[in-house]
């Protein structure tokens, strides 16, 4: 199954489209040129699946293409931050 996220510049949200009508959000709101991550949401039926994990990768590499930082206030977003140093770039306050 292919993943492609994409932004949702109108509803603030990155999205993973997963089967049919579910779907994976990644929440954010623009402060100047930063982008702040703040909710995730990944639906229960696919918990434990790496459905998140696809998408903060298709997230952070959505921000690295659009030149911006990042502030992960969503505590899975600043998890998968930490975990992932090739990120470290585009980390900021």
């Amino acid at each position: 199954m292919p993943f492609l996220v994409q932004n949702n510049s109108r509803m603030q949200r990155y999205e993973l489209p997963i089967n049919g009508d579910a779907m994976a959000m990644a929440y954010y709101r623009m402060e100047g040129d930063k982008i702040v991550l703040t909710h995730t949401e990944v639906p229960f039926e696919y918990s434990g699946a790496g459905i998140g994990t696809k998408l903060a990768d298709g997230v952070f590499s959505l921000i690295r293409k659009s030149g911006l930082k990042v502030v992960p206030q969503c505590e899975f977003m600043a998890h998968y931050a930490a975990k992932h140093p090739e990120y470290n770039d585009l980390i900021t306050g």
